[in-house]
């Protein structure tokens, strides 16, 4: 995969009093955006902008074919790119989210293929981060977002990790301190049945087994 010339990343902290338009007003354009999660630094782009999308994979070196999850402000915001969500999913997402889940459903035609890589369902997460909840929702789109690091390096959870990552690569690095957790979302799918964890994390099977009984 080619690569881009350097560009030159700015970055701002994240209590600093413009910090949420200035990185809405970045992704807006179509801009790379590494920001502090309640997990790791996640690499963000607008979901529904194909060629943003496209950038991301390039600045990270990302093999195509490995579908991006999305975070959303809140749980209602499901409804914008799943359809067909089970009752089940509003029960997970009422006992864990915001917090280190991700939830696998079947996508809504919204929701680009860059995304999903052409498959037919997508994971969502509601991240307890404030200043991502916030960006998405002056953005009024989920974000899809990766770790911030190249393709096959470790996840970094804080920003100086993030800038030696992809310093050069994205416009915007958000710096937020450390993240609280430094490990990566479960994975559950709920659009097979029954349900399965696809990747272990913060939330673990016996957390998950309080409300999802049949659990593979």
């Amino acid at each position: 995969m080619g690569f881009v010339p350097a560009i030159e990343t700015v970055r701002i902290r994240a209590e600093a009093p413009n910090a949420i338009e200035q990185a809405t007003e970045v992704l807006a354009r179509g801009g790379l955006v590494a920001l502090p999660t309640d997990t790791v630094y996640g690499l963000a782009v607008h979901a529904f902008m194909p060629k943003a999308i496209a950038r991301l994979y390039q600045a990270k070196e990302r093999p195509e074919g490995i579908p991006l999850p999305l975070l959303l402000a809140d749980a209602s915001a499901m409804e914008q790119v799943c359809i067909e969500i089970p009752a089940l999913a509003w029960q997970v997402a009422d006992r864990f989210w915001p917090g280190g889940l991700s939830l696998v459903l079947k996508r809504a035609v919204i929701v680009p293929d860059e995304v999903t890589s052409g498959g037919p369902t997508v994971a969502v997460r509601v991240p307890d981060d404030p200043f991502v909840r916030a960006v998405c929702r002056f953005l009024g789109a989920p974000l899809a977002s990766t770790s911030a690091n190249r393709h096959g390096y470790p996840a970094p959870t804080t920003a100086d990790g993030a800038e030696a990552e992809l310093g050069g690569r994205i416009d915007l690095v958000v710096d937020g301190g450390p993240c609280r957790q430094g490990l990566a979302s479960t994975v559950l799918d709920l659009s097979i049945s029954p349900p399965a964890i696809l990747r272990a994390g913060p939330v673990t099977r016996e957390q998950l087994a309080t409300v999802v009984v049949d659990l593979h």
